[in-house]
């Protein structure tokens, strides 16, 4: 389903997961049966918050499984990404985009995990994700910023992260054009527009603008 480039071999350990807090994003109504689980990552400084679901549905197929189960792990690897940055960031500008990459990610894995559980499927294991997922960083590119220090540190993470938006807009596309469940297609169209936003931001740091 995805063509993007596909540089996973095993997920990096991270705990939390989040996504860019350029617009305010909307992480629509959760998909599952009773109290599923739905979130509303906020917009600059603002801090996530999770929302009462409203009409939950339990439509999805093989598309939204797919979706889900890639979309995790990028913002996993994103957080990382992000809690270095807070210690090895030269550039005020990008210290302050990971942080709020970093809080909008982590509630989409909140709803994201939560989708997965209510739909009765588990989230893919390194091994299951084989080289399917776009724009995921290998371990050499994570090992090589965890070195990096200073301003090379921050055109690394900048190259990274944008290499990650890409492959998020590849797979959102798919999600729009072959997706059935409601919140799932509606996280794809956010994560279009915000990482496109974020994409913006970094290119004017590398830029140096």
């Amino acid at each position: 389903m995805f063509t993007g480039r596909s540089t996973a071999r095993g997920l990096p350990p991270a705990s939390l997961s989040a996504a860019a807090g350029v617009c305010a994003l909307a992480l629509l109504t959760a998909c599952g049966g009773g109290d599923a689980p739905e979130a509303t990552p906020g917009a600059g400084t603002s801090a996530p918050a999770p929302a009462s679901s409203a009409q939950p549905t339990t439509d999805f197929n093989d598309a939204d499984v797919a979706f889900v189960r890639m979309m995790i792990p990028l913002d996993e690897q994103a957080v990382e990404m992000a809690r270095l940055a807070a210690a090895r960031a030269s550039d005020p500008g990008l210290a302050e985009l990971a942080a709020e990459a970093a809080r909008v990610r982590s509630s989409e894995i909140a709803a994201m995990t939560g989708w997965l559980a209510a739909w009765g499927k588990a989230a893919a294991s390194g091994e299951g994700l084989g080289q399917d997922v776009p724009g995921l960083a290998t371990g050499a590119e994570m090992a090589g910023l965890r070195r990096a220090e200073g301003a090379e540190f921050d055109r690394r993470f900048a190259e990274l992260m944008i290499g990650q938006h890409r492959g998020t807009a590849e797979m959102a596309a798919a999600e729009r054009a072959e997706g059935l469940n409601p919140a799932a297609r509606r996280l794809a169209e956010t994560v279009g527009t915000s990482r496109q936003a974020e994409s913006e931001r970094l290119e004017k740091i590398l830029g140096g603008g």
